[in-house]
């Protein structure tokens, strides 16, 4: 950097940062005016701008014992407990986002760098020092060719779920396993698979004509359970078409995986999503449908070669311009009941969340977010757990 760089400005009026942690974020709308601190330097220009938000969890665990990835069950929705109480990240982590942009030969050439961190640990004496490193991406392009991303970041399916789902400025599923050193889940294995951190190649298209964008990428392939990724990429694609205050879109995703050490079984995963949102008024509406081999719980993959399908189904309304107000609902199943399903994943048949919420937007920066649900996590065994949950806490973007 420079000894002579201009002084420090506050932007105003735009988003925290063009990346889909922050997209995300500022989506919701109490948050589009956040500011971010701009640096320039010559044809330079850095952004450095954040997330800190805290919630306060309380939860009870009731019900069987159900095997797999069962968010409501003792061992991941309480932490072995039947009751606990964490005070620690929401859906979104903490972290510090740099942004940089210039323009070189024709190109605009950008990138992102996203240090996150847990507010929660099991231990108040041990250090917090975990760092999870969710973006470091650069990218080129122009408004008429488009723009391609080399580097670290979100994936493309599934982004719009969580996106617009309502829980990403609070809390959703407060999986207690998963809330100390990281994050909650909102509707992660519950309502849609996560969109993932990938060394990836994508592209996304201009606007192209009567709205439609098309964005596709190369991810580098990922291991699950005793399956592993060996010589081919996984690819991710979405089509996406916005008119007014509507949206649709249609997502694939698809990698080859391999029984772990040569012992065989490899399949293919192949799964799709179709969704849409609509806005009008004080009023929104989110639907989204997964379906497919190997769709996974919480990401591709997960639960071996069973195929799979989740939904997440979304109303809010605005009372005012500071206040909204939400309910949603949503399912993740594995959709057969057979010998590798029993084998690899205890029976285990569905999680389904409900959550209503209350968000409160304090200042342009801070939003104030409380909210109630419930999961259910059940087994073809017949057998189901159940854990009720309670959220508040607040959140900043600067």
């Amino acid at each position: 950097m420079h000894a002579n760089r201009e002084p420090a400005k506050h932007r105003t009026g735009q988003h925290l940062a063009a990346t889909i942690a922050i997209a995300i974020a500022g989506s919701f709308g109490t948050v589009s005016n956040a500011l971010a601190v701009e640096i320039a330097s010559g044809d330079w220009t850095v952004d450095v701008g954040g997330i800190v938000n805290t919630y306060y969890t309380s939860v009870s665990c009731s019900g069987d014992a159900v095997g797999g990835p069962a968010l409501a069950g003792k061992a991941l929705g309480c932490s072995g407990e039947n009751n606990k109480t964490t005070i620690g990240n929401g859906l979104l982590p903490s972290g510090l986002i740099t942004k940089f942009k210039t323009s070189q030969n024709g190109l605009e050439i950008g990138g992102t760098i996203g240090i996150m961190v847990a507010a929660a640990q099991s231990s108040a004496i041990a250090s917090n020092s975990e760092v999870d490193v969710r973006q470091a991406f650069f990218t080129i392009g122009t408004a008429e060719a488009g723009t391609l991303k080399i580097g670290r970041d979100y994936g493309i399916f599934a982004s719009n779920a969580i996106l617009n789902d309502m829980t990403l400025i609070g809390a959703g599923a407060p999986t207690q396993a998963t809330q100390r050193g990281r994050v909650t889940l909102g509707h992660i294995g519950a309502g849609y698979t996560y969109l993932n951190n990938y060394g990836q190649l994508s592209y996304t298209s201009p606007v192209l004509g009567q709205g439609f964008t098309f964005t596709g990428g190369l991810m580098s392939p990922v291991d699950a359970g005793a399956y592993s990724s060996k010589s081919y990429p996984q690819f991710q694609g979405q089509l996406a078409w916005a008119t007014g205050g509507f949206k649709a879109w249609v997502g694939v995703v698809s990698q080859k995986f391999y029984g772990a050490g040569g012992s065989g079984g490899s399949f293919d995963a192949n799964a799709a999503e179709i969704g849409a949102t609509f806005n009008s008024g004080p009023f929104g509406l989110l639907v989204n449908y997964e379906d497919g081999k190997g769709l996974g719980i919480l990401t591709e993959g997960d639960e071996g070669p069973i195929n799979g399908r989740a939904y997440l189904i979304q109303g809010t309304y605005k009372l005012n311009d500071k206040l909204k107000f939400g309910l949603n609902y949503g399912e993740s199943r594995n959709s057969d009941n057979n010998a590798t399903n029993a084998a690899l994943n205890a029976s285990f048949k569905s999680n389904s969340n409900v959550t209503g919420g209350l968000y409160y937007a304090l200042t342009k920066s801070v939003t104030l977010a409380g909210e109630l649900g419930e999961t259910r996590s059940k087994d073809y065994l017949g057998n189901t757990a159940k854990q009720f949950g309670g959220s508040f806490g607040g959140i900043i973007f600067f």
